[in-house]
């Protein structure tokens, strides 16, 4: 199902990279989306990037050419990314982002804008604590309660040689444990829970990364992540995001890709990941190629509150591409998917009906990816 294509920002000469972005509705008429806009050379997660915001006033339905909000700059940083948009309680608009210090120090930071995106008050940092902590787009989350929810993931890292304030003789261990940032007073302050930890394998290297997290209905909280193990791993709190179970292996196949899951308007769940291949048979590319598995980017729903899912229904399937970090949007009667293409370095914004996109996850067949 490929719905309405309704923005694509590929890669330009001088912006090699368009990702991980976050949406908001700010009234029945006007979107605003805000995304990683890289201006170096490679457009790895360490090159040079901005944050850079688009409008619409029309619903969705077109969007205005957009401006730079922030720069790395601004922040004296190596590079920003990663963004969420959050409603505040006062009546803000929150941006939460991360910004890259160095190879060792990467923390998230929230600006408030009281005049619908046009200008940002000054930064306050979400963690206190030093480390590297990966949060991805569209992640953060607020409770019925009111209670903000930042799932990161935690890279222990270090220094091989001394005096260690050289930022370039830091290392970063891939294997992250996911840890989880609280905050009751809308954002002036959080604290980190306790860690969660992967079950030891001997042949995985991820651990768990890039957490998300969602309220089920009973008020529990399921949160997953990512792993190498070739599924999202899943934890569950029925604290409040205090304490959390002990991850186990979800029914959700993919490779080292992240899952984003959402709840809709009306109450069911729709997902949107990389599954594995079927491998008996099936000819697209595996884990390991360019595209890292993350071929074919689909959908599922559940009407149940994650008991369980429909079939995916097939996003992308283009096998010389990759699909991934999708930030999941409703407004009005439609659901707004936005996702990298190309390997990373392209963005797309397709616009479903959402009773159209929900009666094609409950029709799909097994077998249609």
């Amino acid at each position: 199902m490929k719905g309405e294509t309704v923005f694509e920002l590929p890669k330009t000469a001088g912006n090699p990279r368009n990702s991980e972005g976050a949406f908001l509705s700010l009234s029945a008429d006007e979107i605003i989306f805000v995304y990683s806009r890289f201006v170096g050379k490679t457009g790895l997660d360490h090159d040079d990037s901005e944050l850079y915001l688009i409008r619409s006033a029309d619903g969705g339905h077109t969007w205005d050419k957009g401006r730079t909000i922030l720069t790395k700059g601004e922040e004296q940083a190596m590079n920003i990314m990663s963004v969420s948009l959050l409603s505040m309680k006062d009546g803000s608009i929150g941006l939460f982002y991360l910004v890259r210090k160095s190879l060792t120090l990467i923390r998230m930071y929230l600006r408030r804008s009281y005049d619908g995106g046009r200008s940002w008050t000054d930064r306050k940092p979400c963690f206190t604590r030093q480390g590297v902590f990966v949060v991805n787009n569209d992640r953060v989350t607020r409770l019925s309660d009111g209670r903000i929810v930042i799932p990161a993931a935690y890279h222990h890292s270090g220094f091989l040689t001394e005096p260690d304030e050289d930022p370039n003789k830091g290392y970063v261990e891939t294997h992250a444990d996911t840890v989880f940032f609280l905050s009751d007073d809308d954002g002036e302050t959080f604290r980190m829970t306790h860690k969660c930890l992967l079950p030891y394998h001997g042949t995985e290297n991820a651990g768990l990364q890039e957490p998300g997290i969602v309220e089920l209905s009973n008020g529990a909280l399921w949160a997953w992540a990512r792993t190498d193990l070739g599924r999202q791993y899943e934890m569950y709190s029925v604290y409040c995001g205090e304490r959390w179970t002990t991850p186990q292996p979800s029914r959700f196949t993919s490779p080292c890709s992240p899952l984003s899951m959402k709840r809709t308007p009306n109450g069911d769940l729709l997902a949107v990941w990389n599954p594995l291949p079927k491998w008996n048979g099936q000819g697209r590319l595996p884990h390991g190629y360019p595209t890292a598995g993350r071929v074919p980017l689909v959908a599922a729903i559940s009407h149940d509150d994650g008991l369980t899912f429909s079939n995916p229904l097939p996003i992308e399937t283009d096998i010389k591409s990759g699909f991934c970090y999708t930030a999941i949007h409703f407004h009005g009667d439609a659901v707004y998917l936005a996702y990298s293409f190309d390997d990373l370095t392209g963005l797309r914004c397709r616009r479903y009906s959402l009773s159209e996109l929900t009666a094609a996850c409950d029709q799909a067949k097994e077998d249609q990816y």
